[in-house]
């Protein structure tokens, strides 16, 4: 019966998880919510500018070879995909309201985590293929008129930069938004599950 007493005693001693405040924890994942939406809509602002851009160089400027255009068209439709990838993203983000349904904003939450990781795996790079085949072939005229030595640092720089956002970036970056994101949806669920 001492045991029983003790190991009864060592039992109700464990600590208890704490209690999430409620009000503490929407407002948490709301800002951080607003944090990914903001930067998304800046992003998806950049990427327009950056259509448009090039639309008025493709399109206004004279060129003699046809891999010009079609390198130019390539970076476009590169842009625009990865744009309407974005903006599916922001509105999954801002479809629901975390303070008015915590669990669907939770299940959307997740929708758009496993959207992100599918996104930032096969198609971040074949989006940049895109820019490395278009780049190649927009530089095939651009750098008609240059020295070989000038067109082979041109092609080193733009492989190094391709390389450099392909592996070292990319990893950097998604890998701050996965922890914000992990932290966001592991707080919707202890909440979540504090009320089960």
């Amino acid at each position: 019966m001492k045991d029983f007493d003790h190991l009864l005693s060592v039992w109700q001693a464990q600590p208890k998880p704490d209690k999430l405040e409620v009000d503490r924890v929407l407002k948490q994942v709301k800002k951080g919510t607003g944090d990914l939406s903001r930067k998304l809509m800046w992003n998806i602002t950049g990427m327009l500018t950056t259509t448009g851009i090039l639309l008025a160089i493709i399109l206004f400027l004279p060129f003699e070879y046809w891999t010009t255009y079609a390198g130019g068209f390539t970076i476009i439709l590169a842009v625009i995909i990865c744009t309407c990838l974005m903006i599916r993203d922001y509105r999954i983000l801002t479809k629901h309201d975390v303070t008015i349904a915590p669990g669907e904003y939770l299940q959307s939450l997740q929708e758009y985590q496993r959207g992100r990781a599918r996104m930032y795996g096969w198609i971040y790079y074949i989006f940049t293929l895109m820019l490395s085949i278009g780049l190649s072939l927009y530089f095939f005229e651009v750098l008609s008129a240059l020295s070989p030595k000038a067109k082979i640092i041109a092609y080193t720089g733009n492989i190094a930069w391709l390389l450099f956002i392909t592996f070292y970036l990319k990893d950097r970056i998604f890998k701050r938004e996965q922890e914000k994101l992990n932290l966001m949806i592991e707080r919707l669920t202890r909440l979540q599950n504090q009320f089960e």
